[in-house]
């Protein structure tokens, strides 16, 4: 939400002749809330990938072929150029992101050394990363191009990735101005990362194991 529409929201409750009795009905649902996400932190299993979402715990079914092997070749591409580069931590499929009010499980996440330096054995919880990659699903992709694309960007993600694996299309995402900005959608070319500097992927290999793997050697 722009900080414009922010504004216009925040006027027509103030304007509103009820606007106490709304703060307060708000302010009782997110205490409510806020237990919930308690409950969720005590219950979230480390066997099957869930989310917490506006007051929501959420359990993902399983995916189909096509997005485990999209999802799997762009983590190891991604982690060995991070690795062999040193420029921080990848994370994958059960890294859990906690944001002001919700926590997420990305497909992918990346943090940079500033921020992964500061990691510690044990950690469950972690903050926003500099590139999420979200691989859509059936289920998923209302949230992945809804909530998820909004709360990344309020929360400074720097760069957004959607992939649909059964197009076997990528868009991409830039932060510019607390705004994302759509720099790439194709199935074909190349995709650039701008928060990993020096790493273009031919899209066509995302969705090919051997391609993946021998681009991989060439790291």
């Amino acid at each position: 939400m722009t900080l414009a529409a922010k504004k216009e929201l925040i006027t027509s409750i103030v304007r509103h002749p009820e606007a106490q009795s709304l703060v307060d009905e708000l302010n009782r649902i997110l205490e409510e809330e806020k237990k919930k996400r308690l409950h969720f932190y005590e219950v979230v299993s480390e066997m099957e990938k869930s989310e917490f979402i506006n007051g929501e715990i959420i359990i993902h079914s399983p995916v189909r072929k096509e997005h485990n092997v999209a999802n799997g070749n762009l983590f190891k591409i991604i982690d060995g150029y991070a690795i062999v580069n040193d420029l921080g931590f990848v994370g994958f499929e059960k890294i859990l992101i906690q944001l002001t009010r919700n926590d997420y499980e990305p497909d992918i996440c990346f943090f940079s050394s500033e921020k992964a330096d500061k990691f510690e054995e044990g950690q469950k919880f972690f903050p926003a990363p500099d590139l999420v990659v979200e691989v859509l699903s059936k289920s998923t992709a209302g949230r992945d191009r809804g909530i998820k694309y909004e709360d990344y960007q309020n929360h400074k993600v720097k760069e957004y990735w959607i992939v649909n694996a059964q197009k076997k299309q990528v868009e991409q995402y830039i932060l510019e101005d607390n705004q994302y900005e759509l720099r790439l959608k194709s199935d074909s070319g190349e995709i650039k990362c701008e928060v990993l500097k020096g790493l273009t992927i031919p899209i066509p290999i995302i969705f090919d194991k051997k391609q993946t793997h021998q681009f991989i050697k060439n790291l």
